[in-house]
């Protein structure tokens, strides 16, 4: 937080091979100050699903400032943008989230600090003013909220055909607030995913059970449960728990769910992250941080500097068919050795707590039906490895041999397909 976000775009023309560096989404929030600003903690990115007045498709990146939300809104491909640095009905904000619908309408989603809640804060202006707000939570399972860390929030969808908001995020069942304390000593792992549907635009939500392990021991906190959408309709869930991720399916707009199915196979024997992109019907691309170590003990945390990790894809052109099976690639060569923290801000840093594959990275694909790369994908990731490669070079005059594997190297890095299966 407070150093802003960055900006890239890629031109059509080169399928995403070449990025354009932008002007910063919050370059106006020191003259336009929420008292923290600027903002850039905890970055999330839409694309509106329809064209605006003068034909472009808004653009839109929230970013967190605790204090409140920035939401900044381009209406020119990114060329120039428009800052609200208090997109929060509610103040003191943790792990915002995006999500766009229409040609206008943008919708927050964020932990509010005081209460363990999840708000939904919807504007139908391009992000200038946030005048609805719904809870992500509903009557039913007030008991997420009665205890510290009862839940933990993922990301946000809407449909742009029915309009519905899915708003995912991991929990405790009911039956564990009896045995949670504060600090939490009980079964208070976050066992169970979740999924509040909205159908009337945000105001309220339904939350659906998408699966609740019995293994109280198992949380599904890890960085993060995620939803995605295909142009079917079909919803799908995607979550780890800190060895295997898994995904279900939905075909009734998130009011029933498949069993969890396993996606990762070896050499990705640990997989942490996931992120999840969809296009057409039954199609789905996830991504994760993967390794091949894996003793069934030790968290990713405390795996042993041996312990090489890469980026995964797996892919599934029949994924709402009972029994269908995943494909799985490695885009990248190795992009850290070690352990890997999950705990965000608490993480300090050294051997034992290493934050440089940060908390998630994302996978986005092509949906111009017109292009040769249609349906190809496009990934997004953290890297803390010294290269000396023209199209790689060091991230930065400190990230040499001697500090690779460290933050001096640490840089984004992004992995286009350009052959293979198309989702």
């Amino acid at each position: 937080m407070g150093a802003g976000t960055d900006a890239w775009r890629s031109n059509t023309a080169d399928n995403g091979l070449q990025y354009t560096t932008l002007p910063s989404p919050d370059a106006g929030s020191s003259s336009n100050s929420s008292g923290f600003a600027p903002g850039g903690g905890d970055t999330d990115l839409a694309v509106a699903p329809v064209k605006n007045s003068v034909g472009n498709y808004n653009v839109y990146v929230a970013s967190l400032s605790l204090a409140n939300v920035d939401v900044s809104t381009s209406t020119d491909k990114g060329n120039t943008w428009a800052l609200n640095p208090i997109g929060a009905t509610i103040s003191g904000d943790d792990r915002e989230w995006i999500a766009a619908d229409g040609a206008s309408k943008v919708c927050i989603s964020y932990h509010d600090v005081s209460t363990d809640n999840i708000d939904v804060n919807c504007s139908f202006d391009a992000g200038a003013t946030f005048t609805q707000l719904g809870d992500a939570i509903d009557s039913n399972h007030l008991y997420l909220l009665n205890v510290v860390g009862g839940n933990e929030i993922g990301n946000q969808m809407i449909d742009p055909t029915t309009h519905y908001i899915y708003q995912t995020f991991s929990g405790i069942d009911s039956g564990d607030v009896q045995s949670c304390t504060v600090p939490t000593t009980g079964p208070c792992n976050t066992h169970v995913v979740y999924m509040a549907v909205s159908t009337d635009g945000g105001k309220t939500f339904t939350d659906q059970v998408v699966y609740d392990n019995p293994n109280r021991n198992v949380s599904y906190g890890h960085q993060f449960v995620n939803v995605s959408i295909d142009k079917a309709g079909n919803v799908y869930s995607v979550y780890s728990d800190n060895h295997n991720v898994s995904y279900s399916y939905s075909t009734n707009h998130g009011t029933s769910w498949s069993a969890p199915v396993q996606v990762n196979k070896a050499p990705a024997n640990t997989a942490i992250f996931p992120w999840s992109v969809a296009n057409r019907s039954g199609r789905i691309d996830i991504v994760y941080y993967g390794t091949s170590y894996y003793d069934g003990t030790n968290p990713p945390d405390s795996y042993p500097a041996s312990a090489a990790w890469y980026v995964f894809m797996a892919q599934n052109v029949s994924a709402t068919k009972a029994g269908s099976t995943f494909t799985q690639v490695q885009p990248t060569p190795i992009v850290h050795f070690g352990g890997v923290c999950e705990g965000g801000i608490s993480c300090t840093g050294n051997s034992s707590q290493n934050r440089d594959l940060y908390d998630d990275f994302g996978v986005a694909v092509d949906l111009n039906s017109a292009s040769t790369a249609y349906g190809f994908a496009s990934i997004v990731y953290s890297d803390d490895q010294y290269t000396n490669d023209p199209n790689d070079p060091p991230a930065s005059s400190g990230c040499t041999t001697s500090t690779t594997n460290t933050g001096s190297c640490d840089h984004t890095s992004i992995a286009t397909q350009t052959a293979g299966m198309r989702i």
